[in-house]
């Protein structure tokens, strides 16, 4: 899971934005405007039972992280976490 629903900064960082676009979801911030340090970002291919292929886009780990445990869900009340 990407470490960014848990990062103060989720709501500005170009990363993440970047992370929603390859996902195909609303954005939580239409410009942002802060740019982590050294962001790592994973790429998973799963296959599901029918051969389809899904790529999954994780943040896991970024010299710019700052904890704030359920920021995302704050900025995104009542919806349920990415995966």
């Amino acid at each position: 899971m990407c470490i960014c629903i848990n990062c103060k900064l989720v709501d500005r960082c170009m990363t993440y934005h970047d992370v929603e676009k390859n996902h195909g979801v609303e954005h939580i911030c239409d410009i942002p405007n802060f740019k982590p340090i050294k962001p790592y970002i994973h790429v998973s291919i799963i296959k599901d039972l029918n051969g389809d292929s899904k790529i999954d886009w994780d943040v896991q780990s970024c010299s710019s992280f700052s904890e704030e445990s359920g920021k995302w869900s704050k900025c995104r009340p009542g919806l349920e976490l990415p995966i």
